[in-house]
């Protein structure tokens, strides 16, 4: 009996060992295959920081001084992955996804403004504002930027192209003080707002939700897989939708997003 268990376990053992190799193979033709799927691709994860404005572009005469500005706290967070084109990983095309916000606070001082306004009775007025300006703008947006990458040395890289945004939430709100307003023209009458009269306006359904630009960036690897990187964005279409005529001229969202990435 304890020479047929011996038998028995001599040969689970040699099952065994015959097993383990083929498993050991397996598990490196796996390795093979994942390694080969991501050969050439680089992946990031990122977090940072925006500053910047909506602003026209150069300012217009209507635009006599600013104030004040304030950038408020704005977020973002993206994914995206890199395919090189070359062995030496110079040249490369990113895919992004980019969740972010776009904020700014400012005080103008305007001549012949377009302005829609709601006063303290609640009635609206229309027509061209000269005096005090508060502008709130407070967007976000869920961007998909396609760019083109170019490695300088082990450490440093370039990357160049357009960017497409989805407006996921618009404000373009404010209110306006110490001035008058001509309604509905400047030959109109005259609507006088002094001391702690003011009247407010909000050009958030106005905003267009679809948008795009151009984005320069540059990235510097710090650690093995921790980079610090500058993104440089300038939308090229006006931010309010075609058809909106209230203000005259064009304005375009202008941000620098500062941050850290974890490389994959």
């Amino acid at each position: 009996m304890k020479k047929k268990h011996t038998l028995i376990l001599l040969a689970s053992l040699a099952l065994l060992l015959a097993a383990t190799p083929s498993a050991s193979a397996q598990e490196e033709r796996n390795q093979s295959l994942i390694s080969m799927a991501l050969h050439g691709w680089n992946y990031e994860v990122k977090a940072g920081v925006s500053i910047g404005g909506t602003a026209p572009l150069p300012l217009p005469q209507e635009i006599r001084g600013i104030d004040s500005y304030a950038p408020g706290m704005a977020l973002s967070i993206e994914g995206h992955a890199t395919k090189w084109f070359d062995a030496r990983h110079k040249w490369g095309l990113t895919l992004g996804l980019r969740l972010e916000n776009k904020k700014m606070n400012t005080d103008a001082t305007v001549k012949n403004y377009g302005m829609r306004i709601t006063n303290d009775l609640g009635r609206p007025l229309e027509g061209l504002w000269t005096g005090g300006v508060n502008t709130k703008v407070s967007n976000s947006y869920l961007t998909i930027p396609i760019l083109a990458n170019y490695q300088l040395t082990r450490r440093w890289k370039l990357a160049l192209g357009p960017y497409l945004s989805y407006v996921l939430e618009r404000n373009f709100s404010g209110h306006v003080y110490d001035g008058h307003l001509r309604t509905p023209d400047a030959t109109g009458e005259r609507v006088d707002f002094t001391g702690e009269s003011v009247a407010t306006y909000d050009f958030s359904k106005d905003l267009r939700r679809f948008q795009w630009g151009m984005q320069l960036g540059a990235e510097w690897r710090a650690f093995k897989h921790l980079n610090v990187y500058a993104d440089f964005t300038w939308g090229l279409n006006d931010i309010f939708k075609k058809d909106f005529d209230t203000i005259s001229f064009a304005m375009y969202p202008i941000y620098l997003n500062v941050g850290f990435a974890y490389a994959f």
